[in-house]
């Protein structure tokens, strides 16, 4: 007979280290975000995004062609920021 005895603590301990890495890498997948992606993360619809920051000399904006791209993790600061902004207003 076998007996496995197992740190019940120590597992948990990895099991979170490991979903804290996954959720990460989910967390910023996409390196740049097109308009309907930065509607989506936002909540909030184009124009509604074009009257209250797009226009911001600090928002993080590239456009390609006739399309606008924005970089996912700078946006993202961006729009904390703001946000934070908005409530001492």
């Amino acid at each position: 007979m076998i007996t496995v005895q197992l740190d019940e603590n120590k597992i948990e301990h990895r099991f979170y280290e490991e979903l804290r890495k996954r959720l990460d890498q989910l967390e910023h997948r996409r390196t740049l975000w097109d308009m309907k992606e930065l509607c989506k993360q936002t909540c909030m619809s184009e124009n509604n995004i074009k009257e209250k920051f797009f226009y911001d000399y600090r928002f993080p904006k590239y456009k390609v062609g006739g399309k606008w791209f924005f970089p996912a993790k700078e946006t993202e600061s961006f729009l904390l920021t703001w946000l934070n902004e908005q409530q001492k207003k």
